[in-house]
């Protein structure tokens, strides 16, 4: 038994994140039931795990045996009482929309044993908005998790005013032990320390794409360039993230903030990207195509041949 004594997992939600949570905790010895309400969610999911399989022997260097012991720690359901019957932590991973949340938090109580903890995985949403929808506002706080868990390792902790300290010392101690590095949050901010920046980011870089400023790809060497070293740029991040997850979170505070420029960036996801079913990452496309995006390319960000500048030029023509 670990020290945290969270050690029966369940994940409700099995989209980009939610999937990622799952594989990751049965990867470090969690036993973990994956709920989603569709079957094809699940499907999905089980797709999104062998590929992290195939991530985790390359870039983990996991062997078979600790690959297969993953697989057999984890099991898939639609049926969302069976997902908690001996959960010691739910993990909500749902739809970044507060009444979905809020819905889901309401059929969840009842099939809650006395002791276990719930966490959000919330992208910029408060637990305050939903703790007292648990049922158990005292064994409830969130835990936020990055896109690319196995390598972009940290979890925020953030509490609400009814959070019990011994809540918040058991999951950090989770956090902990499935190689997360947990960053408190000392008081509720909408966005964690991560999505404070992050959102403002993405919400700039697509506020560029949508008015004609400028490419996805030369905004992400833009950034690339600026920031010697990194991985990805801004439009890369959303695919990764996943255009119905930056959809929602742009759907979302456009509207609660009245910001026009979200609203609009927003319609521009939804109608070249979710209507087409192009979800990013997950799907194949999004910004780039993958499993081979150009901004990978060896050469993505080197001085461009001398041949090319007609065409950039014509690029930077008024229009």
């Amino acid at each position: 038994m670990s020290q945290s004594n969270l050690d029966q997992v369940a994940v409700l939600g099995a989209g980009v994140l939610g999937s990622q949570i799952a594989w990751h905790s049965a990867y470090r010895g969690k036993s973990v039931v994956i709920y989603d309400l569709y079957d094809d969610g699940l499907r999905n999911c089980r797709n999104a795990h062998q590929t992290y399989a195939a991530i985790y022997r390359q870039d983990l260097d996991a062997s078979q045996d600790i690959i297969d012991a993953t697989v057999a720690r984890i099991s898939y359901t639609t049926n969302l009482g069976e997902s908690v019957a001996v959960a010691d932590l739910v993990i909500e991973a749902a739809p970044e929309v507060p009444d979905t949340k809020v819905a889901l938090y309401r059929q969840l109580a009842p099939h809650l044993q006395a002791h276990t903890l719930v966490v959000t995985n919330s992208s910029t949403l408060l637990p305050s908005q939903f703790a007292e929808s648990t049922g158990r506002p005292g064994k409830f706080c969130s835990l936020h998790f990055a896109n690319l868990i196995w390598s972009l390792n940290l979890a925020e902790v953030m509490a609400h005013p009814g959070t019990e300290n011994s809540t918040l010392l058991a999951v950090t101690q989770f956090a902990i032990e499935i190689g997360m590095v947990p960053i408190p949050i000392e008081k509720e901010q909408s966005g964690y320390v991560l999505n404070s920046w992050f959102v403002p980011l993405l919400q700039s870089a697509q506020t560029l794409v949508t008015n004609g400023v400028s490419t996805p790809e030369y905004i992400d060497r833009t950034y690339m360039i600026g920031n010697r070293g990194c991985s990805f740029g801004p439009c890369g991040l959303m695919d990764i993230v996943g255009m119905k997850t930056v959809y929602d979170i742009l759907q979302h505070w456009g509207t609660v903030n009245k910001d026009e420029q979200m609203l609009i960036n927003a319609d521009y996801i939804k109608h070249n990207f979710l209507d087409r079913g192009l979800l990013g990452l997950q799907s194949g496309q999004g910004y780039y195509t993958y499993p081979n995006p150009s901004f990978q390319a060896a050469d993505f960000l080197d001085v461009p041949d001398i041949a090319s500048a007609p065409e950039i030029a014509h690029l930077a023509e008024a229009k």
